[in-house]
């Protein structure tokens, strides 16, 4: 398609828009699954021409900060997530890092976290809802989580609670919530912060009500394994306005100014404040009131998440589709496999179809998966397993709660293997048959 001279800006950009997808036709072809041949991946990407359109509109601006698709897709997020504030960072982790340091800020005063203090949390799970907590040179207080749920009870939380703990921070584990409306209960008998980790959840509720709205602060990953993609990126969610301000200046290397990037005096005292030891009229710009970060993403990737937005509630029922088929195929095989279940009055998002091999199958993990693997069946661990048998976390100050025996039983027999959206039922059934083929073989 030539460009023909003397057309306007609007009018090129919409002919590269016509150009972006017939490229994806012929860049991304679909591909016929073969058994045995073709890799069924645990997760990825899912996309068409509107997240590439998306995209090259957005460099077209070379606005190359946040800018105009970030302020839309927080807009969005936030209203899907039932909350006021969303705020977008570079990713998951990062968030989940913003979200734990807010609750040190000297602006939440007699409230905030201090050294030493506890967060209550669980052995079982993905390194960077731990590593906040140590980081911020706070006591991670470990329970162990349900086989099955993955999830701890409310009851374990609450045998937890210290005279040092001040928050609770949990994940919704592989999209399955945690019963947030119980531990919100037990956060408010005992005046505790809760933080959720809704990286592998977006779309899950509980009581009707949606996950990463219970917490007073929650976050969102964007990396091609979860629910939508930005490539890189997360998010920190909050209902409350001192959060967001706070969490925001955190993300923008700890300054007190909250003007968007490019823009100037929105307070209209720019020149005007008298801050710390600082001599009045120091330019707000350059006044910070926390240790803070640069961890804000690009408006190329936001555009890629305003165009899977439009997606998500199929990408989430296809997910539940899935989960649901690869539940039914294994009801037989019941005696081999603790089975996935959904917490108590949760609607969970899946992200993965978690298997806790029983003991007393014969069955060994090492041996499945390596047979999975060898067949094109990508598989994954519960993540860290029991953290506190990794290398990373020896010699850490915590405390723990219970035996974790769950938690060691994760890290020696659980695995887990994809629901997300590419799935179709002739790889589910592939996937059914070598389960059922290789449980038969060990017996």
């Amino acid at each position: 398609m030539p460009m023909e001279s003397g057309k306007s800006p609007e009018q090129i950009r919409e002919q590269i828009g016509l150009l972006v997808a017939q490229y994806y036709k012929v860049a991304f072809p679909a591909r016929d699954f073969q058994s045995g041949v073709s890799e069924i991946p645990v997760s990825g990407k899912v996309f068409d021409q509107r997240e590439l359109q998306s995209l090259v509109n957005s460099a077209l601006d070379f606005w190359l900060t946040t800018g105009r698709f970030a302020d839309e897709f927080e807009r969005r997020f936030a209203t899907v997530m039932g909350v006021r504030h969303a705020l977008l960072c570079n990713s998951g982790s990062s968030a989940n890092l913003l979200a734990m340091s807010a609750l040190t800020s000297p602006r939440l005063k007699h409230q905030a976290l201090r050294e030493g203090d506890e967060v209550i949390t669980t052995a079982a799970g993905f390194p960077t809802t731990v590593n906040p907590i140590i980081q911020n040179r706070l006591t991670p207080v470990f329970v162990d989580v349900e086989l099955g749920t993955y999830d701890p009870s409310p009851e374990a939380i609450e045998a937890a609670v210290g005279p040092r703990t001040k928050a609770i921070m949990l994940a919704h584990t592989l999209g399955n919530p945690f019963q947030a409306d119980l531990i919100r209960e037990i956060a408010d008998q005992h005046n505790l912060f809760l933080i959720e980790d809704a990286c592998d959840a977006v779309g899950a509720s509980v009581a009707g009500k949606p996950v990463g709205s219970f917490g007073e602060l929650a976050t969102a990953s964007f990396y091609p394994a979860h629910h939508i993609t930005m490539g890189e990126g997360g998010c920190v969610l909050t209902q409350k306005g001192v959060m967001k301000q706070i969490v925001e200046s955190l993300r923008d290397w700890g300054r007190d100014c909250w003007c968007a990037p490019g823009k100037d005096n929105t307070c209209g005292r720019r020149f005007d404040w008298e801050l710390g030891d600082l001599p009045h009229g120091y330019d707000h710009k350059y006044i910070y009131s926390h240790i803070g970060y640069n961890l804000k993403l690009t408006d190329m990737q936001a555009a890629v998440g305003v165009a899977q937005l439009d997606k998500l509630p199929d990408f989430i029922s296809r997910r539940r589709e899935n989960f649901a088929y690869l539940l039914r195929g294994l009801q037989d095989l019941e005696s081999a496999f603790v089975l996935p279940k959904a917490s108590p009055r949760s609607e969970p998002s899946w992200f993965g179809f978690p298997l806790t091999i029983r003991s007393e199958s014969g069955v060994q993990r090492q041996d499945l998966i390596q047979h999975l693997e060898a067949r094109g069946i990508r598989t994954r661990l519960l993540f860290g397993g029991n953290l506190l048998q990794q290398p990373a976390y020896q010699g850490i100050t915590h405390r723990v709660v219970g035996d974790l025996a769950n938690a060691r039983t994760i890290a020696t027999s659980t695995f887990w293997i994809g629901v997300y959206p590419a799935l179709t039922l002739e790889m589910l059934d592939y996937i059914l048959n070598e389960l059922h083929q290789f449980c038969a073989d060990s017996r």
